[in-house]
């Protein structure tokens, strides 16, 4: 007769074999290599290396410059302006869609691939996994915006050149100041960036397709923008997502302010709390049985 025997647990053991769960490392080890081997996270990653470079170089072969937009009057003419003029633009259209392309994908494919009850069986919480993606699709944010920014700044100091710059209020910035301005400028793009990110997540997860969760922020940013621009709408200027995006203005003045940084700083981490809170608990609701 054979008895089945148990391995003895020392007293305050609380890592017992059963009763382990890996923490956030696991699951986030597998998001990033799945994220690793998306053709379309790499795509995005190259585009942004080189659409940038074919902007400057089209904006510099211009005979006239683009003078009815914002440093586009020196942008032929001048690298860091033509930096200023390509983030300009970005803020508006481009960075809430590079972002959403992995956010608005990362909960949604699960469920267009019906991997919800694997992932969730692995002995991972669904506190866990949905940590995990959502750092991957933050670190993402972050990653695209650095490339972008390098790839547009570089780009245009060899293409353009590196004069001093003529700020918003006429000052003239010597060169190296000016190298710091501008790569200030676009780091000041993280923040609302992150709050898409946020928004992406809040819609993958509720819309359960990645088409909305991709296409939702971006339309919804252009609303922003253009109920931003309306008149009589200052009261709610401030709470639109799209706000802290013109924030860096200030450091182009003389004197300079910074009091849209910091209101857009708060903003922006309000819309970021706000979604993931509302993400998180529409997962923790959602019966996933069927797969």
């Amino acid at each position: 007769m054979s008895t089945a025997t148990t391995a003895p647990v020392t007293p305050g053991d609380t890592t017992s074999r059963t009763d382990r769960r890996p923490g956030l490392l696991a699951p986030l080890r597998w998001e990033v290599r799945k994220l690793r081997a998306q053709y379309r996270a790499k795509a995005v990653l190259i585009g942004a290396v080189l659409l940038p470079i074919i902007v400057v170089v089209v904006i510099h072969g211009q005979s006239r410059p683009p003078k009815d937009t914002l440093f586009g009057r020196f942008a032929t003419v001048n690298g860091y302006a033509i930096a200023l003029l390509v983030l300009g633009f970005a803020a508006q259209w481009v960075l809430p869609l590079l972002t959403a392309v992995v956010a608005g994908d990362i909960f949604a494919s699960e469920d267009q691939h019906g991997t919800w009850k694997t992932v969730l069986t692995r002995s991972t919480s669904r506190g866990s996994l949905f940590a995990a993606k959502a750092v991957t699709a933050a670190g993402f944010a972050v990653l695209v915006l650095v490339v972008l920014a390098a790839a547009t700044i570089a780009s245009s100091l060899l293409v353009v050149g590196h004069q001093p710059l003529i700020g918003l209020s006429g000052q003239t910035i010597p060169a190296a100041e000016a190298l710091r301005l501008v790569a200030l400028s676009w780091a000041t793009m993280l923040p609302p960036m992150l709050g898409f990110t946020c928004l992406a997540i809040l819609l993958s997860v509720w819309s359960r397709n990645p088409a909305v969760g991709i296409a939702a922020p971006v339309v919804i940013g252009m609303v922003m923008q253009l109920v931003g621009a309306l008149g009589g709408v200052e009261p709610i200027r401030p709470f639109l997502l799209t706000t802290p995006f013109e924030a860096w203005h200030g450091l182009l003045a003389d004197p300079r302010f910074t009091g849209p940084l910091t209101d857009g700083l708060l903003t922006s981490a309000v819309w970021c709390a706000v979604c993931l809170g509302a993400a998180f608990v529409l997962l923790r609701r959602r019966d996933i049985t069927g797969g």
